[in-house]
């Protein structure tokens, strides 16, 4: 998977009607962070399925390859998915960084397999009235996707980027802690574009489906967020669309 420069036509305000958002104002993204080579991550693996069919939560698979030298080198990893995840424990100011972990809203984390925990987790980081707080919409017309944010100058620097998810990817584990298991993976990143930030003259954006096609990518989702890819942080708003 490799990372690609995607044509994009950038377009300033204006006042034409936009269609309805595809997905109304989800509670929070759930970003699971997991590996082929851990033998803990299985049971978030499954449980991340329910999650990913939830449709109050915008549920992102992020596989890393910190655990590739065990003998398993993870087929879905990729080292940006591992720069996040090392991210957001620099923007949280903990040292808390374990497999599977998932991070809530870009500001909580939870055990990846517990699903008490990640209620728990929505829960807490709801307690930030910025978090989720931006509507977001994502509609596709023809080839092109739409992302359509609130005109006018946001109140703290964000930046917008698209994830292309692959819903459901089985893979067969010959080797390593999970050796012999067959794991379905789910709303997996399969690469991504930062569109840059949100500002008063820049808040949509139409991006060519042709470009986010491939690896048997089925959605997109939109994130509005604080912090940078190096050190991300709070979600300030999301959404996903259906690309096939």
């Amino acid at each position: 998977m490799m990372q690609r420069r995607l044509a994009l036509a950038v377009i300033a305000a204006c006042s034409t009607a936009a269609p309805p958002p595809v997905w109304a104002e989800p509670r929070a993204v759930v970003e699971l962070f997991t590996s082929q080579g851990c033998s803990s991550c299985p049971a978030a693996d499954r449980l991340f399925g329910e999650l990913a069919a939830d449709p109050s939560l915008v549920a992102i698979s992020l596989p890393i390859d910190v655990w590739d030298y065990l003998g398993w080198k993870d087929t879905l990893a990729h080292p940006r998915n591992t720069v996040r995840w090392q991210g957001y424990s620099k923007s949280r100011g903990d040292r808390e960084r374990y497999t599977p972990q998932v991070v809530v809203n870009g500001a909580v984390h939870a055990l990846g397999s517990d699903r008490s925990a990640i209620e728990t987790a929505i829960g807490k980081s709801r307690q930030n009235k910025t978090v989720m707080s931006v509507p977001v919409r994502a509609t596709r017309a023809s080839d092109q996707l739409t992302i359509e944010l609130p005109s006018g100058a946001p109140a703290v620097f964000a930046s917008v980027s698209v994830w292309a998810l692959a819903k459901s990817v089985t893979v067969a584990i010959a080797r390593g802690e999970n050796k012999g298991r067959t794991i379905t993976y789910h709303n997996v990143a399969r690469q991504w574009v930062d569109l840059g930030p949100w500002s008063a003259v820049t808040h949509r954006w139409s991006v060519p489906l042709r470009d986010l096609a491939g690896d048997d990518i089925d959605a997109a989702v939109v994130l509005v967020q604080t912090g940078t890819n190096a050190m991300p942080s709070v979600t300030l708003g999301a959404a996903i669309a259906p690309i096939r």
